[in-house]
């Protein structure tokens, strides 16, 4: 049975890849491993554990449960799990934060004419 938060996710990336360049795609990703660059999207991103991004990340609903070092911006909703490490400024339409997440920077609402991707 599918997931329905994963049900729009096309690409993995596993623990064991490291990509040095940005990622751009149309549909959903989760990310296992690392990604030294920018990671683009309309659709969901999944960011596991141990998951590091070295860049911004854009896309629909984002789930952060590794470590971010630039800015997100999301048209939906952006969730910062107990065990994230987040450095860099948040933009949304809906945030929610775990006790325990480590946020380091500001958040803003999306306006109404978004510009993601």
């Amino acid at each position: 049975m599918i997931n329905k938060s994963v049900k729009n996710v096309q690409t993995m990336i596993g623990l064991d890849v490291v990509i040095d360049g940005s990622v751009k795609l149309e549909n959903g990703i989760i990310v296992y491993g690392k990604i030294k660059g920018n990671v683009n999207t309309y659709g969901p991103i999944r960011l596991a554990k141990n998951a590091l991004v070295q860049g911004n990340i854009e896309g629909g609903d984002i789930r952060v449960a590794g470590t971010v070092d630039g800015n997100i911006t999301s048209n939906g909703q952006v969730s910062l799990l107990k065990t994230c490490i987040v450095k860099g400024d948040i933009t949304y339409r809906k945030l929610l934060i775990e006790d325990g997440a480590k946020f380091e920077g500001k958040c803003d609402i999306l306006s109404e004419n978004p510009k993601i991707k």
